[in-house]
């Protein structure tokens, strides 16, 4: 399942409701910390398009249960988000006080896996989370003490 993502900030809380309301047919409780997680990152990666892109982008959701491409795995939920940008996500230095800058370290600290690659004429940042997972962790303890290991780096997506 896909949702077309217009370049407005607007979006970003559609995105998120778009994808809680695809999460009660999945088997997965919307209160479930995997819900959650799953939310968060929904946020971070459209408010990256949106925001560094300016572009139209594509957010795709394989949730278990929910479509034929999930039931290869049915215990992960894969998040994909495609926009037509060249531009790679890079490192991006940022201090304590920054507002901004901390999105992808946020989606490395909580999903189990997360990549990027070319498609098209643009990319795809994707990332994912296994229902069975024991360290699943809350964004505040990935936030707060997930970060350190990144020694003032985060990432950008561009």
């Amino acid at each position: 399942m896909q949702l077309e993502i217009r370049p407005d900030p607007a979006e970003v809380g559609r995105a998120r409701r778009w994808a809680r309301s695809r999460l009660a047919g999945s088997g997965i409780a919307v209160d479930e910390p995997l819900a959650e997680t799953l939310i968060l990152l929904v946020s971070e990666l459209v408010t990256n398009a949106v925001v560094h892109t300016g572009r139209p982008a594509v957010l795709r959701l394989s949730l278990p249960g929910a479509d034929r491409a999930a039931a290869e795995d049915p215990a992960t939920v894969r998040l994909e988000v495609a926009d037509d940008s060249t531009r790679a996500p890079v490192p991006r230095c940022v201090d304590g006080d920054a507002t901004g800058g901390r999105g992808l370290a946020l989606v490395d600290g909580l999903a189990d896996r997360w990549g990027w690659s070319r498609e098209g004429a643009g990319k795809r940042i994707w990332c994912e989370l296994d229902r069975c997972s024991e360290l699943r962790q809350g964004a505040a303890v990935a936030y707060g003490g997930g970060l350190a290991s990144f020694e003032g780096l985060a990432f950008e997506a561009v």
